[in-house]
């Protein structure tokens, strides 16, 4: 390797960083800045999430399609297009003065966003030689996982210090300097995808993801299945998955979900792992800053710092794993990442109203130690077994059943934390007979509103802690799930071959 091969090699790293950075981070800082939209837009609380569901559904709709437009038009040309259209469209969020305005915007920001993650993961493994694999995914992955974590923080930041606008302002010096490294250094060299697109399959699979998106982001605050329009998502999801698999299967041209895909057993187990792993990565993101802010009443500041360091937690483990990964088998990483995340879980569900910084600080940096030990390795035995040409399709789905995993664990967590405090609300409410209440302070005692919000304060932490549990439990089930992996060992000239289990 030459020292201009190894710059150019550093250059293209730096730029999909940024580019993977600011659209993982755009995932996140908008939440924080929400109220303040709705009070400059004079819209009601359920007209602003829009904010946040139109982002969400077309980055869905969108991502599966970017492998075969990086095979068709070449990941080049592709990935500079989405750079620029999603640093223009953050400027047009930015300036927006009206809800309609901000929902087209970011709309178009979710699109062109939707490709970024899957095509600098592809243009990574492009970039490295096969051994070096592992490392470039470790630099991938902390794009990935640490940029969301920081968004809340820099959201409220930005917020607090000068207006909303900044949470899509600060996305232009990021997006112009990645376009230019990136435009620098990809190589033109391209042979076009002979394939068709499959529109039918394009459309199935839009219709599919978009109710199921929409169902997960809108159930909670409608009532799930108890609203029609919760219903109809629900149906329209399942009937077009279903014409989906019927079409994939049948269908004499190539269909848009190639199955060849699903049919590697790295790849498919591996879908099913990212899958866990964004249940309970990002589920835990959106339950822990509630959980500090409204029932233990720290500040937004501190809530974001207790938060950071779960990131640096993931720093160090896929910089650890990056360089160890050669030598030890990637699937035992994996199984001890996820007993690592189960035991973070079974640290928050020992969590009371009593519990300091410390304990908080402590369980969310051994998560992101698990979080690390699985992604590394994860993403790259999911390549191990397929030709370089299916990569960026491949890159799209595991980003795609990624993002649905993430929607699909806060949409959960989100509906069993509002069922169980109900139940638990009852609940403690049977047992406060008159001795039990003769031994609470008296200035409860005299105030039932006071004594009610107690016990609401009460039910809703085992509600949380419930919620810990149940995520616990999903880490623990997928330690063995690493047994359908094979493992890759290397052979002659450095490529990877796979060995028989």
């Amino acid at each position: 390797m030459t020292a201009t091969d190894l710059g150019n090699r550093r250059i293209v790293t730096i730029g999909a960083m940024l580019a993977t950075a600011m659209q993982s981070l755009d995932s996140t800082i908008a939440n924080v800045a929400l109220p303040h939209m709705q009070g400059s837009m004079a819209t009601t609380l359920d007209q602003i999430t829009w904010v946040l569901t139109s982002y969400i559904v077309a980055a869905a709709i969108l991502t599966a399609p970017s492998g075969w437009l990086a095979g068709r038009f070449g990941i080049r040309r592709v990935f500079l297009v989405s750079v620029a259209g999603f640093t223009i469209a953050s400027v047009l969020c930015g300036l927006a003065e009206s809800l309609p305005q901000m929902v087209l915007f970011r709309i178009l920001q979710g699109a062109c966003g939707a490709a970024l993650a899957p095509l600098s993961q592809a243009a990574l493994l492009d970039a490295y030689p096969r051994e070096q694999h592992g490392s470039a995914m470790a630099i991938w992955g902390l794009g990935v996982t640490v940029a969301p974590i920081l968004g809340p923080t820099l959201g409220g930041w930005l917020t607090d210090n000068y207006n909303w606008r900044w949470v899509f302002y600060i996305n232009v010096p990021l997006g112009v300097l990645a376009y230019l490294l990136l435009a620098s250094q990809l190589p033109r060299r391209h042979r076009p995808l002979e394939r068709a697109f499959d529109w039918t399959g394009f459309v199935m699979l839009s219709v599919a993801v978009g109710a199921f998106q929409l169902m997960l982001d809108r159930g909670q605050q409608k009532d799930w299945f108890g609203s029609t329009e919760i219903v109809v998502e629900a149906v329209l999801a399942g009937l077009f998955f279903y014409f989906l698999v019927v079409h994939t299967a049948t269908t004499r041209r190539q269909p848009f979900v190639d199955p060849a895909l699903l049919r590697d057993r790295n790849f498919s187990a591996a879908c099913v792992l990212i899958f866990v792993v964004g249940v309970v990565l990002f589920a835990t993101l959106a339950l822990l800053p509630p959980l500090m802010q409204d029932l233990l009443g720290y500040p937004v500041v501190l809530s974001g710092l207790l938060l950071a360091p779960r990131g640096l937690g993931s720093m160090l483990a896929m910089m650890i794993v990056g360089r160890i990964i050669n030598r030890v088998d990637a699937r035992l990483l994996v199984g001890v990442g996820f007993l690592v995340a189960g035991l973070a879980q079974w640290q928050m569900a020992g969590f009371s109203l009593a519990v300091g910084p410390r304990d908080i600080l402590v369980s969310g940096i051994v998560q992101g130690i698990g979080v690390g030990l699985i992604w590394v390795p994860l993403t790259t035995l999911a390549f191990a077994t397929l030709p370089p040409a299916a990569r960026g399709e491949a890159a799209g789905l595991l980003s795609l059943i990624r993002n649905i995993g993430s929607s699909a664990g806060i949409a959960a967590v989100g509906a069993l934390l509002s069922r169980n405090t109900q139940i638990n609300h009852a609940q403690i409410g049977e047992h406060l007979t008159p001795f039990v209440q003769h031994q609470l302070p008296a200035l409860l005692q005299n105030s039932p509103a006071l004594l009610n919000a107690e016990v609401t304060r009460q039910a809703t932490m085992i509600g949380y802690l419930n919620d810990f549990h149940l995520m616990m439990i999903a880490s623990l089930l997928a330690a063995p799930l690493v047994l359908l992996l094979r493992r890759p060992a290397a052979s002659g000239g450095g490529e990877a071959a796979m060995l028989a289990d």
